[in-house]
């Protein structure tokens, strides 16, 4: 550390004592062995050959390095346009059977409702003919009724009048040729 700082301070000096015009001029030193040449080709030389190699070592390292990320990058690439080749055609296949899905739906839709109707026609049908059946049965049970009570009715008048113009003999005979035609 110390010859560095004499080194530098004896370079400061020798600059220090020259004046401005030397300092900007620039000269070249053409004795070999002064300005050190000769130690400056063979260490130049001797790092380029020996650095050379193991700088070329490392580049054919290095470009087989991404050479070979190059290529794995290239097959995972036709991977991925296989994989989604192979996705397109199952959406296309998946949008088929939506699109069958939908057109038999829809069919079985129509023939769910046409039977719906036609099956609520057939129930209309049957209840309307189921009423008026019971209207018709109602009708002659009232009709009944009707013609019983008009039968009562003059039956109990004929039976008051008998009573007051018939006599019991009469009465009697009545009821004798009735039971004989019964029997």
């Amino acid at each position: 550390m110390h010859l560095l700082n004499q080194t530098l301070n004896n370079f400061s000096g020798h600059v220090a004592d020259l004046p401005i015009s030397q300092m900007l001029a620039v000269s070249l030193n053409t004795d070999i062995f002064e300005a050190n040449l000769v130690n400056l080709v063979l260490l130049t030389g001797g790092i380029f050959k020996l650095g050379s190699s193991a700088l070329s070592e490392s580049l054919v390292e290095r470009q087989q390095k991404i050479l070979g990320a190059i290529q794995e990058s290239e097959e995972r690439l036709q991977q991925a346009v296989v994989r989604l080749d192979e996705s397109e055609t199952q959406l296309k296949q998946a949008q088929l059977v939506i699109e069958s899905l939908k057109k038999d739906a829809e069919a079985t839709a129509k023939v769910v409702k046409s039977g719906i109707l036609t099956d609520g026609k057939n129930e209309i049908e049957r209840l309307t003919a189921s009423a008026k059946a019971q209207i018709v049965t109602i009708e002659a049970k009232v009709r009944k009724q009707i013609s019983d009570y008009v039968v009562t009715l003059a039956l109990q008048r004929v039976t008051s009048q008998l009573e007051g113009n018939i006599g019991s003999n009469l009465q009697q005979q009545i009821i004798d040729t009735n039971i004989s035609k019964l029997g």
